[in-house]
């Protein structure tokens, strides 16, 4: 890689830890550990990263020194783990390195996140001699290091430097992707490199309004917050109100269980329903039971009380390569719902706004290029809504719009950015009963399944596949049972449309499913556009591969053959293939535009399709032009993809884009 640095190097560090009484470090996430008053690091080992010499101990007494006597501006600095001994680093020692290695982001995408990327584990599975045991004696020790567990513990410690160097170089080394070696340092920054503020009054309002609302609602309906917590006790209020309590069959155990969660249909319909009591009252449950909404804004609170936020990612945290919630961090920056004041609460600093950009329906584009569904693309490159040009076709009505047809607009929305992956109807039915895709929960009527061409020889055809008739009964629902099969009916037609009408993403799928047998599972490389298939793997546009370890097929209770992979035998097939390859080949367009953004402006955050980079106040104006240029510049492994893309800036990360 043409790299950003001149030297490397590769360190260690060891703190002060315990789990018991007296320090209780074990319950704290790692931003609490690190800012918490009685941290100490003892030490640090470190040597060139490829150099001939041993790693060598820093003991604590000279840390500030050894970390002022190196010029960070131009070294770089791996580690296993490294958003922990950066952070070190920079929020004790001012030390900030040009760039940022990480062992365990590597392990994550070229190993897959369910193997296990430790240290030890890292070690073993490349032939290492094994991590060792010496730090223990360090334990619930907080004053004065004793020396003879100095010795101990600099040992220990410089072997694992050596080891975090050898995974380095197991791991590929400097064969690894450049671009990805690049958004690993991109997205430890955003975490040791925290400029994000958090509005403390906003939080304290938030929190004590919530409580108030809360508290309302129990007076209201004159009972304690124990009776809505509980399920038994919750049945027995809408027992006492003539309500039955709403029941299911439990996946786990084969059994009846009540259907009292925020997902199940049967609670949202109570909750959605004509009965006023019945609805606060579900209301008032939900206040009670979802915690997260208060817990975060708590946390939020805490920490703007130690400083900046940092946002905790995890590179490569799913299959697909895409981000996913730092594990351990206790807020999740990749589920801040829109418009919430968590949002609103995470600010710039002083003399800066935030500039977001958002990739616009990513995946219904990159499906439909890899498709060559060119209906589809000439819906995008015109513009407008492709929610109601798609139902226009789908529906064949021409002009339809969301304000003349907000139902077949809604359904068509639904079809695009979920039928695509070999959605089943029954699947696509019981989501739609608590509310697809974060959409409102919706039954269909008898009268929108006529519209759709819903008649008596359909339903007929539909009722004599046993089959349906199964997956029928096993929808939870609180309608009668001929509502349920106009609903059922309605959703399936919608299916069928739009397998009609995208017929070359349903040949993608008849593709892909021939592929996992002549491929994935016996080896013959097969490209199409910009994918590679081989062996147990995919690789894509990025030079990162999609992985299907221990590929093999099976035989399911009828005698048809199902593939399966890895350890826990999760299931392949042609939907799963087309949904995880156009989430990785958006992840590749939606980095490179990060990647292009982040040479002008530092990228601190991403959710999703989306970014946020920090930018001074008089060049606002032209960066949010130029950060959506930079996000739809067409791939040179997409040519022709029509990309789209909205933001705009605010001081205020939830005001950006209103």
């Amino acid at each position: 890689m043409s790299k950003p640095f001149e030297r490397a190097i590769v360190l260690d560090f060891e703190t002060a830890w315990g789990r018991g009484v007296k320090l209780g470090f074990s319950c704290q996430t790692m931003e609490e550990y690190i800012r918490d008053p009685r941290f100490k690091a003892w030490g640090v080992s470190w040597k060139e990263l490829g150099g001939e010499a041993p790693a060598v101990w820093v003991r604590r007494r000279d840390l500030p020194e050894f970390f002022k006597s190196i010029d960070w501006s131009t070294t770089a600095v791996m580690a296993q783990n490294a958003g922990f001994d950066v952070s070190i680093m920079e929020w004790h020692y001012n030390a900030h390195p040009a760039f940022i290695m990480d062992t365990l982001s590597m392990g994550r995408a070229l190993r897959g996140v369910e193997v296990g990327n430790s240290l030890a584990k890292l070690a073993k599975d490349l032939g290492l001699p094994p991590k060792g045991d010496g730090l223990s004696p360090s334990e619930n020790i907080l004053d004065e290091l004793p020396a003879n567990v100095e010795v101990t513990l600099a040992e220990y410690c410089c072997h694992d430097t050596w080891l975090c160097e050898q995974i380095f170089f197991g791991l590929g080394g400097w064969d690894y992707p450049t671009k990805e070696l690049k958004l690993i340092d991109m997205t430890l920054k955003m975490y040791t490199r925290p400029v994000l503020q958090l509005d403390q009054q906003m939080l304290i309002q938030a929190l004590t309004e919530e409580g108030n609302i809360r508290e309302a609602l129990l007076q209201r309906l004159n009972i304690d917050e124990s009776e809505l917590a509980s399920n038994p006790k919750f049945a027995q209020i809408l027992t006492g109100l003539g309500v039955t309590p709403p029941t299911k069959i439990s996946k786990t155990t084969g059994k009846q269980t009540l259907a009292l969660a925020k997902n199940d249909a049967l609670f949202q319909a109570l909750l959605n329903g004509s009965n006023e009591d019945v609805a606060l009252l579900c209301e008032a449950r939900l206040k009670v039971k979802s915690t997260t909404e208060r817990t975060r804004a708590q946390r939020f609170l805490d920490i703007s009380q130690r400083g900046a936020l940092p946002v905790p990612l995890s590179y490569y945290g799913a299959q697909t390569g895409r981000w996913t919630a730092a594990k351990g961090s206790a807020i999740n920056m990749q589920n801040l719902k829109r418009g919430s004041f968590l949002r609103k609460a995470i600010m710039a600093p002083d003399g800066y706004q935030l500039v977001v950009g958002d990739l616009s329906q990513i995946e219904p584009r990159v499906l439909a290029w890899l498709a060559d569904y060119d209906d589809m693309l000439d819906i995008f490159r015109a513009g407008g809504d492709p929610y109601a040009a798609f139902g226009s076709q789908m529906f064949n009505i021409p002009g339809l719009t969301k304000e003349s047809h907000p139902d077949l607009r809604q359904s068509a929305k639904s079809a695009l950015l979920g039928c695509g992956y070999g959605l089943g109807w029954s699947s696509f039915a019981s989501q739609l009963l608590t509310g697809f895709l974060g959409a409102p929960p919706v039954r269909y009527s008898k009268e929108f399944a006529k519209a759709l061409g819903v008649d008596g020889e359909y339903a007929q055809r539909f009722l004599d596949w046993d089959e349906n008739v199964k997956k029928l009964e096993e929808i939870p629902h609180t309608c009668t049972t001929q509502e349920l099969l106009v609903h059922c009916l309605a959703a399936k037609k919608i299916i069928d449309i739009y397998r009609a009408t995208a017929a070359p993403v349903v040949d993608l799928w008849g593709m892909f499913g021939q592929l996992i047998e002549s491929s994935l599972y016996n080896g013959k490389e097969y490209t199409h556009k910009c994918l590679t298939f081989k062996k147990g793997e995919i690789v894509l546009p990025s030079g990162m591969s999609l992985l299907y370890p221990d590929l093999k097929p099976i035989k399911d209770d009828k005698g048809r053959v199902q593939w399966v992979y890895g350890p826990d035998q999760t299931k392949l097939y042609a939907g799963k293939i087309t949904n995880n390859v156009t989430q990785g080949v958006a992840r590749c367009v939606m980095t490179d535009g990060m990647l292009r953004v982040a040479k002008q402006y530092p990228v601190k955050g991403t959710v999703h399709d989306e970014l946020i980079a920090v930018v001074p106040d008089d060049e606002v104006a032209t960066a949010k032009t130029w950060v959506l240029a930079q996000m739809t510049m067409e791939p040179k492994y997409l040519p022709g993809i029509p990309l789209a893309a909205d933001g705009g800036a605010h001081r205020r990360y939830g005001l950006a884009k209103n």
